[in-house]
Formats: structure tokens, sequence, C-alpha cells
């Protein structure tokens, strides 16, 4: 019984080898029998479904289990990208995780691509001769090109974000901050917060630059529920700009950042536009540890003047404006005047170039930093408008077939035009944030420059924060809209008889203060 259960498994071990010498064979004249076209195609089928080539080839088991996890692959794809879409929005803001994804890019495609070489060479005839190994190399080389130079766009634009929110966003606890709130709640920051409050600047900044004046000074104030938001451009040329009480700064200017009796280009060193460079001289480290003493200084300010806390603050450099709009491609605004290109008004210098009123006219960067900041023959309200527009039209200009065919262009700009305070740890809670703005309504906070005399020596900031606060307690749907029929300027009568359209709110959709409505005004 022993003897013959032993002679049993010796012939079913002998029988092994053959077996495997069989499948073989017969594999062996499979392959014999493919034509090289027939052998081309079954290797394009194991580049678009890894695995298939390998189980035709005779390696099933590895086949298998390749196909299985490219099937698994796809699946989780398909699951994360339906039902995990915030995960991945909020992964594309975490240095780590984007180094995770670039180092998993890459692996995929050298894998891939190896599986397309082994099953090619299980694939390809016995009998095809160089000619049909060279058409076959050359076949195999494309189908690699295919799959490894998108996967190098992907890493790359990965490792360009990762560059992108390293360099312009640091951890809360490697930078510093005289002005931010101390403590954050990563997972839920809106909990108890129905507005974020972000203070927008524009200068001429750049490290090592002297003489940095922020010409532009926004509030942007985001209802953390909505999206809405509500844009609040403060003149340049503002006086006597508060502190708060409990400010060291209030003790060196109790009425505010001005002086008496100066004249008018007296003034100049003590406009809000001068704070920036002025204060952080006259009082350095006054508030405490900053990496940005400026900003803090006028994030300080400009809170007390509209009566609104103000979280962080978002810089540009408007030296490098026109490279985030050049990477995105340009941006489409309504020209309602001419707008300088150059010029000064007060040597009677006459500008070389104008941008034409027109609609839906699409700038490049060079045009667009004119639009938002040509001076020549306007003043700074035209200014403001103008750069709530531009602003818009970036908004605009930011959809994702723009940021995913542009994005290393992008980060690459966005790299050297920003400085912020906003911390790392926020970075995924405000993206989630940002979606939300990019579908809710930016609006615009009228403001009565002569009833609140903003261009006098003492502004009425009393009346400013009033302004502001209802302004923030208005829907922005509430305002009427001018008639679509005829192009109308608020306040002015319309061609042909047509009414004139009604005063605005307290807050304008900026779809409706940047359509296109030429005042028939030239400079």
């Amino acid at each position: 019984m022993g003897s013959r259960s032993r002679a049993t498994r010796a012939a079913g071990q002998a029988g092994t080898p053959g077996d495997g010498q069989s499948e073989g064979r017969s594999e062996a004249r499979h392959s014999r029998a493919r034509t090289v076209p027939q052998s081309l195609g079954l290797t394009l089928v194991s580049a678009i479904l890894p695995g298939a080539g390998l189980i035709l080839g005779g390696r099933r088991r590895i086949g298998a289990f390749v196909l299985t996890l490219t099937l698994g692959l796809v699946g989780f794809g398909l699951y994360v990208g339906f039902w995990r879409r915030a995960e991945v929005v909020e992964s594309s803001v975490i240095p780590n995780r984007l180094l995770g994804a670039a180092i998993a890019i890459g692996a995929l495609a050298l894998g891939w691509v190896i599986v397309v070489v082994a099953s090619h060479r299980l694939l390809r005839p016995a009998t095809g001769g160089p000619a049909g190994r060279a058409a076959g190399a050359v076949f195999v080389g494309l189908l690699c090109f295919a799959i490894t130079a998108p996967a190098a766009v992907g890493v790359q634009s990965v490792l360009a974000q990762r560059d992108l929110v390293t360099n312009v966003f640091v951890s809360q606890g490697e930078s510093k901050s005289a002005t931010r709130p101390e403590t954050v709640n990563v997972k839920d920051p809106w909990e108890d917060k129905p507005r974020l409050n972000l203070l927008l600047l524009g200068g001429d900044d750049g490290k090592g630059r002297i003489g940095v004046r922020t010409d532009t000074v926004i509030v942007a104030s985001i209802d953390t529920k909505t999206g809405d938001t509500a844009l609040i451009s403060l003149p340049r040329q503002l006086m006597f700009m508060p502190f708060p009480k409990d400010s060291p700064l209030h003790k060196f200017y109790p009425s505010g950042f001005g002086k008496e009796g100066l004249s008018l280009t007296g003034r100049l060193e003590w406009m809000l536009t001068a704070m920036y460079q002025n204060i952080p001289e006259a009082h350095p480290g006054i508030l405490g540890p900053s990496d940005n003493e400026g900003a803090d200084v006028v994030k300080q300010s400009v809170g007390e003047a509209t009566g609104l806390d103000i979280d962080y603050y978002l810089q540009v450099n408007l030296q490098g404006f026109d490279q985030i709009v050049d990477a995105l491609g340009g941006i489409t605004v309504n020209v309602n005047e001419r707008v300088a290109m150059g010029g000064i008004s007060s040597s009677h210098i006459p500008p070389g170039q104008w941008i034409e009123p027109g609609p839906n006219q699409h700038l490049d960067g060079f045009k667009a930093l004119w639009f938002a900041r040509g001076r020549y023959g306007a003043d700074d309200d035209q200014r403001q408008i103008r750069q709530r527009c531009a602003i818009k039209g970036i908004v605009d200009a930011a959809d994702p077939k723009t940021l995913v065919t542009k994005y290393q262009a992008i980060a690459r700009a966005g790299k050297n035009l920003l400085r912020t305070d906003i911390p790392q740890e926020l970075l995924p809670a405000l993206v989630q944030l940002a979606l939300k703005v990019k579908s809710g309504t930016v609006s615009n906070v009228a403001l009565d420059q002569s009833k609140l005399k903003m261009k006098y020596l003492h502004p009425d900031y009393d009346g400013l924060r009033e302004t502001i606060e209802k302004a923030l307690e208005h829907d922005p749907a509430d305002t009427p809209a001018p008639p679509p029929s005829t192009p109308v300027t608020p306040g002015k009568p319309g061609k042909s008889g047509t009414p004139a359209a009604p005063p605005a709110g307290p807050t304008e959709d900026l779809r409706d203060a940047c359509a296109y409505h030429p005042s028939g005004d030239t400079p």
C-alpha cells in the first residue's frame, strides 16, 4: 500500500515538468502562429489593460495578479473621484501628501512600462525576423512614451504645487505674525467664525526692495457658510488711519496716522499708502515678532477703520501681477472708459498707449496690469472699480480646465507673486472655502466717499464702520440690477429716454458693477 502511494507521488512529480514543458511548447506553437500585426495588437491590449498580455502570453498567475491590481486601482480612483473628492482637494495643499503622490505616479508609470515590455516579449512571434522585431521595438517604444510623458507632466505639476505651498505658506510654528489668530481649530476653523476677513494688499514689493507702497488695499469679507464675498476698497489717500486702543501704536498715533498743517505733497507720507513702509521704519519691532511688519501694521489699522477683525493678509507683488495673468492665459473684462497705459498727469506727460472701451476685452498680463493700475486722467474711484473687476476676471479665468493645463506656469508665477501669513495648517479648510467663493456671489460694498469725507483730512471712520456693518448684513441678491436693454450709469439718464439705473445698494454684485456700461467720459 505504502509503496504504491510512493509510486503514485513519484509519478505525479515526474509528470509536473512534463506538464510545464507541454504548456511552454503550446505557447511556443501559438507564438510561431502569430503574425507581427497580431502581436502588436495584443501588445496594445496589454498597454490598455495591464496584465491581459501576460495572461495571453502564458504567465497566467502573475498576469491575473497584475490585472486584478489594475482593476482595483481603477475602481479606487473612481471611488475617490466621485465620493472622496473633498479629501483629494485637501491633499493638494499638504506637502507630504503631494510628495507621496509624485512618488506614486512615478512608480505606477514605471510598473506599467515594465508590464508592457514583458507582455510584448511573450507575445512577439518567434518567426518575425529582424524587420518584425524592429517594428515591435518601435511600437513598444511609442507605447512607453505615451505612458511616461503624461506621468512626467503629472509629477512636475504635483511638485510645482508642493513648491508653491512650501514657499508661500509657512506652518504656524515656523512663521511669525503679530496680528493673526494665535490658535486655529484645523479640523473646523469656521465652526465659530461666520466671516473670514482677508486683507488684500497690492504693491511693488519684493525681497530687498526699498520704498514699498501699498497702492491697493481691499478687504475681502467671506461668508464661511455660503462663500459669498464682499469686497471693501479703501482709497490709498486716506489720512489719520486709526489704531486700536490696545495697540502699542495707539500711544504714538492717538488720533490716527496723520499730521496737521501739511501741504498736499507733504501728506503723501502720512496716507494709508505710506503706512506699510513708514511706520515700521519709525517704530521697528513695536508690534512684536513679525515676518512682515508693514502688513501687520496695515492689518491693525484697517481692522480698526472698518470695524472688522482682519484675520490674515495676502500681499500681491504688482511687479509680477502680469505673470499670473499670462499664466492663466489672460483675463476678460469690460472696459467702460479709456485706460491709459503710462503717462504722468502731474507733469502733463501723455500716455503712449490706451486701452480703448469695449465689452469682453481679453487682456494679456501687460494690459491687465495697466487696466488695474492706470492713473492718468483717472481718479482713485475709477482705479478701485477696475481693480475689483480685475480680481473678478482672475477668479473667472481660474476654471478647472485652465488650472489643469497651465498649472505649472501658474504655480511658478504664484511663488514669486504672493506673501501671506496664512499658515499651512489652514490650507485644506481654506481650499474648501475657496470652492464656495468660486460658486458664490462676489459683491462690492458701496462707499459714499463724499458723505464719509474720505478725501478730507479727517475721514468719518465711525460712518465707515456703520456703512460696512449694514452692508455685510445685506443680501447682494436684493440689490436691483440696471435694465439690460441699454447700458446706463447709476444716477445718470440712459439713452433714448431709458430711465436711470437705481442707486447702488449697500452692496453691488460685481457682475453688475463690472458689466459693460460705458460712461462716455474719456481722459
